[in-house]
């Protein structure tokens, strides 16, 4: 699996950065040229079914984390820092209980190893009801999906997939029919034997409720070298909404854990 990526920086410790569902590696330029800035080489990745990466295959951590696995030694990169949002950082565990000794630290956002329902119906609805042969503007895909979601920076978030195809027409960057079949996937547990002993740091945002007081006891039991940190007046999507608070808290880990 070759996996579409972006690298910003030449040189210092590398940072493997991984989306979430519906996202692409685009999604965190920002945040990439940012913690590049402080000495790091970064590497956005899309994973399979997002993105610019292959449409093959169906979603599930296992694939992903081997995936994640192949990227790192084709690029030849050691003992990265791995940083993974909702479904990237599901990837991001799963790769760390199965590869546990070709990690320094791990950051995961707004996810914990729990099983979490399935909470993406309506959307896979509207997107599945835009006729993508048949709209000509982003304007008609969006006036469908606001039937099916009514938040606007949603809706925006969603329509960034969609583009525009050479030979004309519209397309998708995610691989719609595997998302929808697959979804309930994306939420499964991430179940490990043997403790993970590497520096982690979970961020939250203080108005999600993906991760929850009584999540830690299980969050300890994996990774016991875990620290919370709780950003606030953000929700799931926490480095959007509070850019410099997400990178000032990452980078204090990083520092004090080095």
């Amino acid at each position: 699996m070759q996996l579409n990526y972006k690298q910003i920086g030449e040189s210092g410790r590398a940072v493997i950065i991984l989306h979430g569902v519906f996202g692409f590696l685009d999604n965190w330029l920002t945040i990439g040229k940012t913690i590049s800035e402080h000495g790091f080489q970064v590497y956005l990745v899309d994973q399979r079914n997002h993105g610019r990466s292959p449409h093959e295959g169906h979603l599930d951590f296992q694939t992903f984390a081997a995936d994640l696995k192949g990227f790192l030694e084709e690029h030849q990169i050691i003992d990265p820092v791995l940083i993974g949002h909702s479904m990237g950082g599901k990837t991001v565990m799963e790769y760390a209980v199965t590869y546990p000794e070709t990690l320094t630290q791990l950051v995961i956002v707004d996810i914990g190893p729990k099983a979490y329902p399935i909470h993406h119906k309506r959307i896979l609805e509207g997107l599945n009801a835009i006729p993508i042969d048949e709209i000509e503007s982003r304007n008609q895909a969006d006036e469908i999906l606001s039937e099916y979601e009514p938040i606007l920076a949603v809706r925006q978030f969603l329509l960034k997939n969609l583009y525009r195809k050479d030979e004309g027409g519209f397309g998708w960057r995610f691989n719609l029919p595997i998302l929808t079949s697959d979804m309930s996937k994306v939420g499964s547990e991430i179940v490990s034997k043997q403790k993970i002993e590497a520096p982690t740091l979970f961020i939250k945002g203080e108005n999600s409720k993906y991760i929850v007081d009584e999540d830690w006891e299980g969050i300890l039991k994996i990774f016991p070298n875990a620290r919370l940190e709780s950003i606030a007046d953000a929700g799931h999507w926490v480095q959007a909404e509070q850019p410099k608070a997400f990178v000032a808290a990452l980078l204090k880990f990083l520092e004090e854990t080095t």
